[in-house]
């Protein structure tokens, strides 16, 4: 093929897309306005198990914090006595 016919045939396609540009346009537009409701709707339901995710995390935090101050008449006399212990043990130990 010649350059010159490779040019007109180029430039007809050329002025073919600059026609149809509107007509083509509308598919793209339509398909741009469905990625961005998807994306809201995806990252409305993200922000929503974020927010489950994390009061799940604030409630068994809590719980934690309510078992350990139930249980501190138990532990923290058995933690001041573990204390002691490895205190007393630490000063018997000789130099290899």
């Amino acid at each position: 093929m010649k350059t010159f016919w490779k040019i007109l045939l180029i430039g007809l396609l050329a002025l073919a897309c600059l026609h149809f540009c509107p007509v083509l346009l509308v598919p793209v537009m339509l398909g741009f306005a469905a990625l961005l409701v998807i994306g809201t709707l995806l990252a409305g339901g993200l922000a929503a198990l974020a927010a489950t995710g994390l009061s799940l995390v604030a409630g068994l935090l809590a719980v934690a914090l309510v078992v350990l101050a139930v249980l501190s008449p138990v532990w923290l006399p058995v933690l001041a006595v573990v204390g002691l212990v490895s205190l007393c043990r630490r000063g018997r130990r000789t130099a290899a």
